[in-house]
């Protein structure tokens, strides 16, 4: 049962206040973690004396363990973020990512990068979704979809800098670039204040912050794994065709050796694009869900593009990479969509959730890929199709059953 709270809290409106450029540059410190292993997975892994072989199951296996990370932290934060406060959630997060990144520079083995990727991971969870609560619940309801697009925009853009990074420092300097970009962050916590909507909560009886109580309930419960479903085909698109990008540019003979880090910049250059024309293309539609059912429509064709190139030159490749990107550049009308589905008693815990649940989903997605590759001998394209037909089949389909939340009021509690 929703209850409303009381009449909206005045907070910060503007559309460039504190909360919205650091929730931005939390975002931007935060892909250019994530994406950086990506982008440095070859080279990182060959300099701790790996064969061809090994960089690509040591890769996976890396991938999936800092995965597992913003599974775990997901859950953590989101609740502590219910519990104790937005702000706490997203400077936590951002202290503790910072310093795996560094520590991430000093690894000397695969046991120990695996370590701190879990330990980033954990940290990586938390900063997007208390940045993004935090905005929504700051914002008025016309604007709010104006400020999650600025998060995201400059966020993404994190990943082009990562690629640029790496072009002119090692991968130890460049995680240790990452850190440091992070915990610069923490300067700027002086002038923000908490979310309001949160702060009346503290003063009711309603619990807080419980992720099992998202389970209590069927309609919740199904609304909260529509939340998740619809985000897969992004994250298939960056997970695994990106971020494999040279395996895939092999079966598919492309004329040239696929860069992976030119890869994750084209695509993240077309999810910054993308980013910004869905959060526009929302607001003049005044509609969320119309903007998914287009994007997820454009991503069916660019992941068929995408499957065609065979014997493209590079650049062809690289073109399709950047349009795969634009495609999947609903994250920020995803992340919205989570925000309003539910009350401000639960809502950071969903919020931070969410996109640790589809970012996770990399992790079953590679090990049914693997799987099907072993059965199609060895042909990871075919693999890859039959993975990419479910992800956009259970994406539709979770899609349908959604309500439209473009002008819902964000002050009531489950």
């Amino acid at each position: 049962m929703n209850t409303i709270v009381s009449s909206p809290v005045k907070g910060q409106t503007k559309l460039f206040s504190a909360a919205v450029i650091v929730a931005s540059l939390g975002y931007f410190v935060d892909i250019y973690d994530l994406l950086l292993f990506s982008i440095v997975r070859v080279s990182s892994l060959q300099s701790l004396g790996l064969n061809a072989q090994q960089v690509t199951d040591s890769g996976l296996l890396l991938l999936n363990i800092q995965m597992i990370g913003l599974l775990l932290g997901g859950v953590f934060w989101g609740t502590l973020g219910d519990r104790k406060g937005r702000l706490s959630v997203l400077f936590g997060s951002i202290l503790l990512y910072s310093t795996a990144n560094i520590a991430n520079g000093f690894v000397g083995s695969v046991e120990a990068y695996a370590l701190w990727r879990f330990i980033a991971g954990f940290g990586l969870a938390g900063e997007l979704g208390a940045g993004i609560t935090l905005v929504a619940e700051l914002m008025p309801r016309e604007r709010r979809g104006y400020a999650t697009t600025v998060v995201a925009a400059v966020g993404v853009s994190g990943a082009v800098a990562a690629f640029f990074i790496t072009r002119y420092f090692d991968w130890r300097t460049s995680y240790f670039i990452g850190g440091g970009l992070g915990l610069s962050l923490l300067f700027l916590r002086i002038g923000i204040a908490e979310s309001g909507l949160f702060g009346k909560t503290t003063n009711t009886n309603v619990k807080r912050g419980d992720f099992f109580y998202l389970f209590a309930n069927k309609k919740r419960l199904y609304k909260y794994i529509n939340c998740i479903v619809i985000g897969i085909p992004l994250w298939f698109v960056v997970g695994i065709l990106i971020t494999l990008s040279p395996e895939f540019g092999r079966t598919l003979g492309v004329k040239g050796v696929v860069d992976a880090g030119v890869a994750v910049a084209c695509c993240y250059g077309g999810l910054v694009l993308g980013d910004i024309a869905s959060g526009l293309l929302s607001q003049y539609l005044k509609s969320r869900i119309k903007v998914v059912y287009t994007y997820l429509f454009l991503s069916s064709l660019a992941i068929l593009a995408y499957f065609l190139m065979q014997n493209v030159e590079l650049f062809t490749f690289y073109v399709v990479c950047t349009f795969l990107g634009f495609t999947v550049g609903y994250w920020v009308i995803f992340m919205t969509i989570a925000t309003e589905q539910f009350g401000t008693n639960i809502r950071a815990t969903v919020t931070t959730t969410v996109p640790n649940f589809v970012r996770g989903a990399v992790v079953p997605l590679s090990i049914l890929t693997q799987f099907l590759k072993g059965m199609f001998d060895g042909n990871i394209v075919y693999a890859a199709i039959v993975v990419a037909l479910i992800s956009l089949l259970v994406a539709f389909l979770a899609l349908r059953k959604m309500d439209e939340t473009f002008s819902k009021d964000l002050d009531y509690i489950e």
